[in-house]
């Protein structure tokens, strides 16, 4: 995400503290800290479902700045073995790529983004 957006985003993900208590909570702080100071801001994390992205949306609609989903629809094989090819900590266990698929409901303009936007395997452009 970083290659792609950290020029013109700040890019915010649980990840960055992996050892953090309570880091949805430390997210939600990081993003609205940054859009009140006016920064665009990307958030890489997986949010399966509209209520994990509800909070974002509201910090979004808090600070009066658009709010678009980029949705990466990669089919469940293809998670499964790029997965299998992390290391250590990386590395989900099985049952927590299941879990997350299962709560999976891709994002809708209907949960308030302005746009959602698709991105497939093997696509080239991005929006």
């Amino acid at each position: 995400m970083r290659e792609h957006l950290g020029r013109t985003h700040a890019v915010v993900s649980k990840d960055h503290w992996p050892r953090a208590r309570r880091r949805e909570a430390r997210q939600q702080r990081v993003v609205a800290e940054l859009l009140a100071a006016g920064r665009s801001v990307v958030v890489d994390n997986t949010h399966p479902s509209p209520a994990e992205r509800a909070p974002l949306v509201a910090a979004a609609r808090a600070a009066g700045v658009p709010v678009r989903a980029v949705w990466l629809d990669t089919p469940r094989a293809t998670c499964l073995a790029r997965n299998d090819a992390r290391e250590g900590r990386a590395r989900v266990p099985p049952v927590g790529v299941y879990a997350t698929l299962a709560r999976l409901v891709p994002p809708s303009t209907d949960e308030g983004f302005d746009r959602v936007d698709v991105v497939r395997p093997g696509d080239t452009a991005h929006g």
